[in-house]
């Protein structure tokens, strides 16, 4: 039986490196020898060919997931995958246009500034040393832009559809019943003299259903006064052991609630209705329904304390204090903090690891270009021209690199933003419009080549180059 994680971590691990190892012997292959030598028609071709591939599967994916509506999850994710392979060939496919833009450079740059046409014709004189580093850069810069695309859509979507089942600032201790003397004392440590309201829950295999006047049904929040003024957000909210309390958006009135207890896992059921009262949430979350902890225990339901709750309004827990109480509770319970919606930082981090591996291969583009006597004979031959001259091809390097690989990024990450926002849930939320970063885009794209000539302006020059 294969081990799908393996598989998972495997496939995460050996891609980003197959994918480099691709786009680097395609360059190579593809480039002639010296600045004149001309590009072969067929790498060209081959090339266009294979992206035009890639590009199709992407469009394709994208027209696919095009509609707001509920994916199976099976073809979600085959579409997700199709579509990862298809940029991944796209990107693959220009690698062979990379010596010929070095080529283009080299042998039409009359209207660059001399040190840069020096520097295209230095790049452009070693292709075969010189554009798989380029490719390289290409291809991060490109991975780099579309993480950054795709990241910012899927933060966006994941934005409106999430949905605060606590008020914000609230600490919600969970555990089993056998582990509630021990999660008591964690949080009496952690937070001494804090209030804690208990959630409590019908004896396994039991269970309730509450169903209120207002539509609203659910498990039921089971528990004293306490329980109740967190819900309502009132602190003086008066408590009624024999009435239900309905959370929901509307006006308040008054209702009745359904109490279903199941006490097996079969249908015999027993079924009683108390009155019950409608007010506001205090924030938006999911409505419920409060039951006293007293009409279920005169119906004979034993109770057990499934969660403390801390209520923000008497104490609002800091992330260290929750971080602590995790480490103090172990594998005994579970501490969540609702801290609202929380923007993932992977695809930044991501997104920057690519960006200095962009900027590596530039760096080593710039060092796999030999010297031209002639070109160096041009620029005096000194120490600080020679600088100029290594921090110049630095800066072409890159800027042919991040350039050409931002506009493949752009390409690759608006297509897959489609397969990557489809939605799996039966009741499919709207998709929401997204902002493309275009600031770190630019940023991308200038930066990178002025800092490859900064460092490589502190370098010291080779011993042949002096």
């Amino acid at each position: 039986m294969f081990d799908v994680p393996f598989l998972i971590v495997g496939l995460v691990m050996v891609a980003p490196a197959l994918f480099a190892s691709c786009i680097m012997i395609f360059a190579v292959v593809a480039a002639p020898r010296g600045r004149h030598g001309g590009m072969r028609t067929g790498h060209l071709v081959s090339g266009a060919l294979v992206a035009l591939c890639g590009l199709a599967v992407m469009g394709f994916a994208a027209w696919s997931t095009r509609h707001d509506g509920h994916y199976d999850d099976s073809g979600a994710a085959v579409m997700i995958l199709g579509a990862m392979a298809g940029a991944s060939v796209f990107v693959v496919g220009l690698g062979p246009f990379v010596p010929w833009l070095l080529g283009v450079l080299g042998r039409g740059g009359t209207r660059l500034p001399v040190p840069l046409r020096l520097a295209a014709r230095h790049l452009a004189d070693q292709r075969r040393r010189t554009s798989p580093a380029v490719a390289l850069t290409m291809g991060a810069a490109a991975a780099a832009v579309m993480v950054a695309i795709v990241g910012g859509a899927t933060t966006a979507q994941a934005r409106a559809n999430y949905v605060a089942y606590e008020r914000p600032g609230t600490l919600i201790v969970s555990f089993s019943p056998q582990d509630t003397a021990a999660a008591r004392a964690a949080v009496q440590e952690v937070l001494p003299g804090v209030p804690v309201a208990e959630r409590l829950a019908p004896h396994w295999p039991s269970r309730l259903v509450v169903s209120a006047q207002d539509g609203v049904s659910s498990g039921g929040y089971i528990g004293d006064q306490a329980l109740l003024r967190y819900l309502t957000g009132d602190l003086v909210f008066p408590y009624d052991e024999g009435r239900a309390v309905t959370v929901t958006a509307g006006d308040d009135g008054l209702g009745t609630a359904e109490i279903d207890y199941h006490p097996s896992l079969n249908d015999r059921k027993t079924t009683t209705s108390i009155p019950a009262i409608v007010v506001e949430p205090v924030s938006s979350g999911v409505d419920r329904v409060f039951i006293p902890a007293k009409v279920l225990r005169d119906l004979g339901v034993q109770l057990d304390t499934e969660a403390l709750v801390v209520d923000p309004s008497l104490r609002r827990v800091s992330d260290a204090e929750r971080d602590r109480l995790q480490e103090r509770l172990g594998e005994n319970g579970e501490a969540y903090l609702e801290q609202g919606f929380q923007e993932p930082t992977g695809p930044l981090y991501v997104s920057g690891t690519l960006a200095v591996v962009a900027l590596v291969g530039a760096l080593v583009a710039t060092v796999c270009s030999r010297r031209s006597p002639r070109l160096l004979h041009r620029v005096g031959g000194s120490s600080s021209a020679v600088r100029a001259l290594t921090a110049c091809r630095a800066a072409l390097a890159a800027a042919s690199g991040t350039v050409t690989g931002a506009v493949v990024g752009c390409v690759t990450g608006l297509l897959l933003a489609w397969p990557f926002t489809a939605s799996a849930d039966w009741e499919a939320p709207p998709r929401v419009p997204f902002e493309t970063p275009w600031v770190l885009i630019v940023v991308l794209a200038a930066a990178l080549p002025l800092l490859a000539a900064g460092l490589a302006l502190l370098g010291r020059p080779r011993r042949d180059e002096r």
